[in-house]
């Protein structure tokens, strides 16, 4: 590996280089990692999560693609907590499709969406760092696998539902802690670590080498990158400070009250504190309302009276 070599961690890359057409390549090798299928990226859609302003640092980024085939392919980095964060998968997936088919055109012109989610935050349990969801209809008594029949090229064909139904992904960066000998873990190694191997052969991550070299930034490219990690540093020491003081005072509060009431209580008011703190230090560093509800999940009215 070349340790000199520095490069530019991939929710930065999303955001300001990844759009470029000239780099979908980067793109296409994660996604064809993910599903095995080869995947050319023909455009990028509309999306909500382009933003690029001073106040969404921590905001989720996000592209939203179609490939030679016509699926829709939703990419989404999260930095920060989302109490809702499943929710919300389900709901961005929901609206690809139907924004994707006019009223009064036939259901078949359905597009298969798959949304491959990388997030950076403690998601719940769970050892792995890769789950894959897709929906099957499994017979209750048979265990069959369900197969339905779909007209397509003037052809009736069976098809599984996996084939039409949405598909995820959540790559869960912070769980990878292996060495990275295949293709999806040379991918966590530069979404975790920001290396790659000088000799890898892996989609995706040959066209990051070239296109994604911190020295190959401008002066202002590179100040503006240093800033943001210089943020996320700042960023994670907070949810982690507020996240054990909430446990501390937890514990102590319910030492003190010596019962199980107390101790549910006692954790109860300590995460609340926690979170509190969190709100007010992030609106301290001038993060915009709509983010510090994505991060803590306080309401608008609690936030605005800090």
């Amino acid at each position: 590996m070349e340790v000199n070599n520095k490069y530019i961690r991939f929710d930065w890359a999303v955001k300001r280089m990844l759009r470029d057409k000239a780099n979908f390549a980067v793109l296409e090798g994660l996604i064809t990692v993910l599903t095995g299928e080869d995947v050319k990226i023909e455009e990028l859609l509309e999306s909500e999560g382009n933003q690029d302003s001073s106040n969404d640092k921590f905001n989720r980024v996000d592209i939203k693609a179609k490939n030679s085939k016509g699926d829709i392919i939703i990419v989404e980095v999260q930095l920060t907590r989302q109490f809702y964060f499943l929710q919300r998968i389900l709901y961005g997936v929901s609206k690809a499709i139907t924004e994707h088919i006019e009223i009064g055109q036939m259901y078949d012109k359905v597009k298969k969406v798959y949304s491959i989610n990388i997030v950076y935050f403690d998601l719940g349990k769970g050892s792995d760092y890769l789950y894959h969801g897709k929906t099957v209809f499994t017979g209750v008594h048979t265990n069959d696998l369900l197969e339905v029949n779909t007209k397509e090229a003037e052809e009736l064909r069976m098809r599984v539902p996996h084939d039409i139904f949405p598909e995820y992904y959540i790559i869960r960066v912070n769980e990878f802690n292996s060495v990275a000998t295949t293709p999806i873990e040379e991918w966590l190694d530069y979404l975790k670590n920001n290396r790659i191997k000088d000799d890898t052969s892996t989609p995706g991550l040959r066209e990051a080498r070239k296109k994604l070299l911190y020295m190959t930034m401008t002066d202002k490219e590179r100040k503006a990158y240093d800033d943001h990690m210089d943020d996320i540093m700042v960023q994670n020491d907070m949810f982690y400070t507020a996240k054990i003081e909430g446990r501390a005072e937890g514990r102590a509060e319910g030492r003190a009250e010596g019962r199980a009431e107390g101790r549910a209580e006692g954790r109860a008011e300590g995460r609340a504190e926690g979170i509190i703190l969190t709100a007010k230090n992030l609106k301290a560093m001038g993060l915009s309302v709509a983010d510090i509800i994505k991060a803590t999940g306080l309401s608008e009215d609690a936030i605005m009276k800090l």
